[in-house]
């Protein structure tokens, strides 16, 4: 099994930055891609961004430009660097291993932002 642990969330102003982190554990697969998501109350989960085990990265288009998904310098812990956030980013951010047949999600770090 794959463990999958966010952190890195917390309160933050209207403009200010916060850094995600994703910790993989567990029997992965020699490669594998990364995706965030988030979920905000009443609404479903949507996709933000993801990492290419190849290093290719891909964001939705309303994190274009604010968010950055990077790989740290151990193959297991990639990042959700997020800048000029706005009171709409509030939400719980997920994490999630995209290895196949064994995708496994982590539980979620909670941004709230103020205006």
């Amino acid at each position: 099994q794959v463990q999958v642990v966010e952190s890195g969330g917390g309160l933050v102003q209207s403009g200010g930055s916060l850094k995600l982190s994703c910790e993989v554990s567990g029997r992965t697969l020699s490669a594998y891609d990364i995706g965030w998501y988030r979920q905000a109350p009443g609404k479903e989960r949507e996709y933000l961004a993801r990492l290419w085990d190849n290093g290719l990265t891909q964001y939705e288009d309303a994190v274009k430009g604010r968010f950055t998904i990077f790989r740290g310098t151990t193959k297991n812990v990639v990042y959700l660097q997020m800048n000029n956030l706005k009171p709409e980013d509030t939400a719980v951010y997920y994490c999630k291993y995209l290895g196949g047949p064994g995708d496994s999600w982590g539980r979620g770090t909670q941004v709230t932002v103020s205006s």
